[in-house]
C-alpha cells in the first residue's frame, strides 16, 4: 500500500521560507512522477510543482517559477518542495502526489495523494 506523508507546513510572514517534505512508503517511485499541489479554501486544486523520471526533470507553475525548488532525495524515496519569498496568496493546503506513469498538470494524473499540510503567509 502506498503512503505519501507531508511535512514541514506551517505559519510564516511573507518573504520568508519554508521547506515542504514528502516521505513515499509502500512503492519506490523511479518512473512518474512526484510533485506538489495546492488548494486555497474556495479555490480548486492548483499543480505546483513535479520531478519527473527517468531524467529528474522538474516542471512548475508560472506562479511559483523562481521562488519554489522542487528536489529528490533517492535514498529516502522523498521529494521536497523550497518555497522561498513566500507571499499570502502561496497560503493554501499542500499535497504531494504521485504517480508511476508519466507526467502532467492535473490533478487526475496522479493516483496517489498525501493529506497535505497546511501553509499559512501572513502580511
Amino acid at each position: 500500500q502506498v503512503q505519501l506523508v507531508e511535512s514541514g507546513g506551517g505559519l510564516v510572514q511573507a518573504g520568508g521560507s519554508l521547506r515542504l517534505a514528502c516521505a513515499a512508503s509502500g512503492r519506490t517511485f523511479s518512473s512518474g512522477a512526484m510533485g506538489w499541489f495546492r488548494q486555497a479554501p474556495g479555490k480548486e486544486r492548483e499543480f505546483v510543482a513535479t520531478f519527473a523520471w527517468p531524467f529528474g526533470t522538474t516542471y512548475y507553475a508560472d506562479v511559483v517559477k523562481g521562488r519554489f525548488t522542487i528536489s529528490r532525495d533517492n535514498a529516502k524515496n522523498t521529494v521536497y518542495l523550497q518555497m522561498n519569498s513566500l507571499k499570502p496568496e502561496d497560503t493554501a493546503v499542500y499535497y504531494c502526489a504521485a504517480t508511476g506513469q508519466g507526467w502532467g498538470r492535473r490533478v487526475e494524473s496522479y493516483g496517489y495523494w498525501g493529506q497535505g499540510t497546511q501553509v499559512t503567509v501572513s502580511s
